[in-house]
Order: structure tokens, then sequence, then C-alpha cells
């Protein structure tokens, strides 16, 4: 009773709240208030959103909960209309203008007066700007700012999502005079303060495709001591470019790389974070040029622990620009034709082979949660239409490099820490109360005797993966571990990194593509002159120290053990914190509008493929179907529940299955099928598809074949009908009950009325 009635205290405490918060159109046409504060969403009815658009700021009033205690609210003030442009298709409709938004989550037309059609034609994608905004008796008006183009024109789907997405693609005139004022290649000014490492055999290894190139690698066997105490293990060298040195605090470089906060990367084409003489010139690391870097030079043992470490400006010259697949082929036969092009740096290939032996040890210790899924490339052709879709191939040199980031990394967080000096930490927490709890419920359900602890360490999930990986529903069982853990972000707080299992972790690597890289190496610069990093202002203000570090050749090798003086930046703190979000936001902006065009191109590949069958594996399972990835094309469509077959499917939330109630069929991840792709949603980047059971496939395309050919198609659709007649059947039943009920209700009611009447009398 005491809890019933503290329920309902907070659900009138709930009700008739104000909250402030971002409208999240749906595509359905109702959407959802995000609150400021956090919280649960609050449902906005079509009729509410009406007179708003998707990404408006409002206030709220939740004025019902519905059956599940979900709130439902009414907007009662507008706080701030969304300014950015709005891209869709110019339509001329019955002699009226307008643009259908491409962003679907808008919701309405846009009404474009004929004088503000501008130079654009019908069926063109244009941008739009509002001029009236919308109300709950008129549509919004708008007038035609840009013309991007037809929408088959090669990288329309790129243009689209830029704008639809908000990334920033156009460089300040500020930014461009800068980075042309920029040299060419090193001034005499720039060597100075910096160790010189130029004869030192640094390379680089990307993927064959790659155009700039952040970090080059150089190992050599070591060891401290003497006798029998001696410590053996490697000196690992990773040179990452100094970007620093060129992109200062409050300059435009420094504005416009802010605002990004990180490259964007499209099939055939890429946004920057900074203009192409920086990015694909000066600060990167090409092969037989001098470059400037900040090196993390580290002393790892054999166990893979890393026992020193120092920071230190240096000017390199790269030895070699290497790739993924030949360092491979070196390293797999060291006397092959791919080692003896590369005879003088196989020796120091093999030191780093080593290396990562001793680190991938080490990663398994501290239960690093590792989960093999495939990633895939997409092929493109001259028109950037979708050639093939192909795996990505991990090997020895991916996971090599890898790994030797992560050794930076952890080095740097380890720097920042230790100083506890306020900056940017690469944090990933583990499963929350909630997720943890439904995790245990679903492991429970499906009959393994794994527990977890209150406060699951990784070590826990790297187990559950491990134990389970030869069982057939392994992937389902190690999707819901992946789906337990949080989103990783940046912020001043180090929490750890899950994931990695690190206590702190941080980005110290790519300061090319990554705005947190970049603040990372300017404030390692300050601390090792013994000063402080000031930000002076979000994304721009901040105080650079010079360096004072001198000397040529390699340096000693780091002593274990050095200790560093610590000074606290509270007050800064705050700043961090929203240089953090602002960091974390841009990333997520820029993984939706890669996905997008991705899923824009995925779409037009399938289109010329409707009606095929292919073979697939279910994916994600869901309430209203199941998502299946196609096992040749890795391409991902909804089979739609109403397209499960003739019965009622029953979703259960706990085992991530839907079973039917007449057969108990079940369709979990996993579960191989054969589709057929039955509809492709270009503007909505949906795809279609429906089951394909033995011998349907061929019967339910053919016309005009044999009555014997059709038998399955009528036998399948007279068990549907049945079904379908036996649920309205059991629904009026039950309706005739409840009315009978309530007429013999209403008929009980009135004889003691009478009863009542005559005792009164």
């Amino acid at each position: 009773m005491a809890k019933i009635l503290k329920n309902n205290q907070e659900n009138n405490s709930t009700l008739m709240a104000e909250l402030e918060g971002t409208v999240q159109g749906h595509r359905d046409g109702h959407g959802f208030v995000q609150p400021d504060a956090g919280g649960d969403s609050i449902y906005l009815s079509p009729q509410e959103m009406r007179g708003v658009l998707h990404r408006d700021r409002v206030k709220v009033r939740v004025v019902r909960l519905d059956r599940k205690g979900r709130p439902e609210g009414r907007v009662v003030d507008i706080l701030e209309r969304r300014k950015t442009p709005i891209i869709g298709r110019l339509l001329l409709e019955k002699g009226a203008w307008i643009v259908a938004p491409e962003d679907k989550r808008y919701g309405q037309d846009i009404l474009i007066p004929k004088n503000a059609v501008a130079s654009a034609q019908a069926g063109q994608v244009v941008s739009v700007e509002l001029t009236e905004p919308p109300s709950m008796f008129s549509q919004p008006v708008g007038r035609v700012v840009e013309v991007l183009g037809q929408i088959d024109d090669p990288g329309m789907e790129i243009e689209i999502a830029v704008r639809k997405y908000g990334v920033p693609h156009i460089f300040s005139p500020e930014t461009v005079a800068q980075a042309a004022a920029l040299p060419d290649k090193l001034r005499p000014a720039d060597y100075k303060q910096r160790i010189d490492l130029r004869d030192v055999p640094l390379v680089t290894i990307d993927g064959e495709d790659a155009r700039d190139f952040d970090d080059a690698v150089y190992c050599e066997p070591h060891s401290s001591g003497r006798g029998k105490s001696a410590l053996k293990g490697w000196r690992l060298l990773v040179a990452i470019a100094d970007v620093s040195h060129y992109v200062k605090p409050g300059e435009a470089l420094d504005k416009d790389a802010f605002e990004r906060a990180t490259s964007v990367y499209f099939p055939r084409r890429v946004i920057p974070m900074l203009p192409e003489k920086l990015s694909n010139g000066l600060c990167s690391l090409n092969p037989e040029v001098e470059r400037l870097s900040m090196v993390c030079d580290m002393v790892i043992d054999e166990e893979g622990e890393i026992q020193a470490y120092q920071f230190y400006p240096a000017v390199i010259r790269s030895h070699a620009r290497l790739t993924y697949t030949e360092v491979a082929a070196a390293l797999a036969n060291t006397r092959g034709p791919e080692a003896q092009k590369r005879a003088e740096l196989v020796p120091h290939l093999v030191n780093l082979h080593e290396l990562y032996r001793a680190l991938l040890k080490a990663r398994n210790r501290r239960g690093a949660v590792d989960f093999e899924t495939t990633e895939t490339q997409i092929v493109c052709d001259e028109l950037g239409r979708i050639q093939q879709i192909v795996p990505r191939v991990r090997n020895d040199a991916h996971r090599l490099i890898e790994e030797t980031m992560l050794a930076a990394n952890v080095c740097a967080a380890d720097f920042i820490a230790e100083k506890k000096h306020p900056g940017l930490f690469r944090v990933h927490e583990g499963p929350t109360p909630e997720k943890r709890q439904a995790l245990q419920n679903y492991l429970k359900a499906l009959g393994l005797g794994f527990t977890l602890s209150d406060d699951p360490k990784p070590a826990e999930l790297q187990a559950i993966s491990k134990a389970t990986q030869d069982r057939p529903d392994a992937q389902q069982i190690h999707t819901m571990l992946l789906r337990s853990m949080q989103q990783a972000i940046y912020t001043p707080h180090n929490s750890g990194h899950f994931g990695l299992a690190y206590s702190g972790y941080t980005h110290f690597t790519s300061p090319i593509r990554r705005y947190p890289d970049l603040m990372v190496h300017r404030v390692i610069k300050a601390l090792l002159t013994g000063k402080r990093l000031a930000v002076k202002n979000v994304g721009a203000g901040v105080e650079r120290q010079t360096m004072r570090l001198g000397g040529r050749g390699l340096p000693p090798a780091p002593e274990p053990g050095a200790k560093k003086p610590t000074r606290s930046g509270a007050a800064e703190v705050p700043l961090w914190e929203q240089i953090g979000l602002h960091c974390s936001a841009n990333e997520r902006r820029a993984d939706e509008a890669s996905s997008d065009v991705q899923a824009w191109l995925k779409c037009r590949y399938m289109r010329e493929r409707l009606g095929e069958e292919f073979m697939g594996t279910v994916s994600a399972v869901t309430s209203f179907g199941v998502f299946v990835t196609l096992d040749a094309l890795y391409v991902e469509g909804l089979i739609h529940i109403t397209e499960l077959g003739g019965e009622y499917f029953r979703f259960d939330e706990v085992r991530q299955e839907l079973r039917g109630e007449r057969t108990g069929l079940r369709y979990v991840i996993g579960t191989k099928v054969k589709v057929q792709v039955s509809r492709v949603d270009l503007d909505g980047r949906r795809i279609d598809f429906r089951i394909v059971r033995e011998g349907d496939g061929e019967r339910l395309l053919a016309k005009g074949r044999s009555a014997e050919s059709a038998s399955a198609v009528q036998t399948l659709a007279a068990t549907q009908q049945a079904d379908r007649q036996a649920k309205r059947a059991a629904k009026s039943a039950k309706s005739i009950q409840g009315a009978r009920a309530a007429q013999a209700g209403r008929g009980n009611v009135a004889r003691r009325a009478a009863t009542s009447r005559k005792k009164k009398g």
C-alpha cells in the first residue's frame, strides 16, 4: 500500500511539471522533447508537432501519463527556433511550390512563394531558410537560398548529409588565408628546442587509401640493470604529428578546427578538420621529408607492461610509408618478396611484432573486452555509386599499430593525471544498473550460469564472451554484451575506459583529425615546462608555452619510477567540460552523417535488386520485426512482423526473441533466413525484406502458372485469413461478453435502486 501511495505521489508531481528541452521529430508525425536536465523523453502528439519543428527548443508541460507511466506533453512556449537551413526536394503541386524536407523528422512540407524559388527547378535538391515558422493552423514558409542540383548527381548524398547534419564544410576566408601563408617545408626556427630523430628509422603503417599520416613508430630491444635482475623488453617510440606547432589557440585555424572537432569520412570523400595544406602536407608524416612531431618514448617489459615513458618534441623523417598488407606479408615470411623490398626495415618490424605479442598478453591479463566484428568497406565506381561491399580483413599489422597507439594514449592520460592538470580523457563507463540487470536477466533466461557483480569489471564480460564463443547463439550473446556498455565520451573527469580495461585513457595519437588530441598535445607541451595551459574561452583560448628541450640524436631512455610535480586546476574544469561535450556531440554528428550517406548508397544499390532472393542472418530483434543482414552483400533490411508468417508473434524482451504462438517458431540474433528484397525507400533510408520459405520464392513471383504451383500460396493465404478471422471472432466474443456484463451490471444497479426506493417509501 505504501508503495502504491509513493508511486501516486511521484506521478502527481510529474503531471503539470514544466520542462525545457529540444524537440526530436519522428518520421511518423509525432515527436519527443528531450529535457535539458536529462531524464525520460516527453511524447508530443502529431497535433502538438504542428506548431514546432525538429530541433526547436521548447517549454513543455506534462499533461498525462500513458498506461506504462510515460509522460505526454503540451508545448507552452517556443524558446528558440532552429536557424539552420533545411534540405529537401523542390516540388510543384497544383500550382504551389513546396519543399519536401529530406529529413523526415521535420514532418511538414515547407511552402515556397513564387518569388522565393530563385533559379531552382522542380525536382532539384535545395536548401531552404524559413521566413515564417509553423503554427497550429499554418505550415512553415521559406525561401530557397541554395540550389544543390539533381538528386542523381554524383556525390549529392554527401552534399545533403553535410547540410542535413550541420557539418561545417567550408573553411572561413581567414582560415584559408592563414593556411596559404604557412611555409611548404620546415624553417630553421622550427628545429630549435627539439630532439633530432631524423636518423631513427621511424615508419608509418596505414591503409592503402590513407592520405594523412598522424603517426610513425620504431621499436628496438632494450634492457636496463645488470646480471640476473636486468629488465629486458623493448623501447618503443611513437611519433605523432605536431599539429599544435601550427594551429595556435584563438587563431582562425583553431576556431575552424574546434567548430568541426573531427574529420568526417564518407566513401570517396573526406571533410577534414584542417585544411589540406596541413592535413596532407605540413603535418602529415610523409616519407622521406622532415616533419615536426611529439614523441612518446616508452620502455616496455617482456610482460607487456609499460615501465617508463617520456614525452618530448622532435624533428623526424619517416623512412618509409608502409601499408598493413605489405607489413603483414613481410612478417609472415621474413625472406619473402615483400620482406626483400624492405630488407633494411624488417628487423625493426620484427621487433614491433614481438612487442605486439607482449602487449596482447597484457591486454588479455587486464581482461579488456574484445569482440570480433565484421567491418565493411564500400567500394564505389567513378560516379560514386556502390560497386561492391567488402569485409575489412584485420591482420597482425592492424593490431600491432592499434596496440602501440593504445600504449601512447595510456601514457598521455597518466602524464596529465599525475600532474593533476585539467584535460580531456576518453571515458567509457561500464553497464548502468539497469543495463546490468537486463543483461543478467538475459543470461539467466538462456540458462547460462554466469552472474555479474554489482559493479561489473571488464574481465567478467570478457569471460562470458570467451566461454560462449563456440555456442550456436554466440553472436546473439556477444551482441547483448556489447549493448550493455555505454558510449565513450570526452570529459575532464577520469573515470577510466571500461572496454579497454584502463584506469585512465585519452586520445593523443590523431591530432590531424581529432580536436581532443590537439588539446592533449597542448596540455603536454605546457606541462613539460612546468607551466599550465590556461583555457580562456571554449575551443580557442589556451595559453601556449615555449618548449626548452634541446639536444640531438636519440635521447637516453626514460628511467622507471620518475615522479612528476602536481598542481591543481579545478577552476577550469567547467570549461573543459564544455569542450568535452562539444567534441563528443560532434563525434556523434560525424558518425550520423557518415552512416546516413552509407545508408543512402546501400538503398540505391539494393533498388536494382528488387525481387531478388538472398541468404541472411538476423542482426537485431524488435517488437515490430527483425533486422537481417545479407550474408553476401553486407546490407541490412527489415522484415516487418506482419511478413513473418500467418500467426501471432510475441516479442520476449528478456530473451530478445520473437516467438510464434502457434508454431513456436523463434527468431533471434544469428538465425539464418532466406529473404526477398520487397521494397526500398530511398528517402527513408529503409530496405524491406520478406521471408522466403523452401520453394515459395518462385511460386510467389510467378503469375499465370498452373493452379498446382500456386497452391502453396493459396494455402498460406488461407492460413493467414483463418488466423485473422479467429482473432476477430475472439475480439468480437470478448466485446459481446463485455457488453453483456455491462448490461447485467446496469440491470443490477437499477434493481438495487428500485429496492432502495421501496425501502425509503
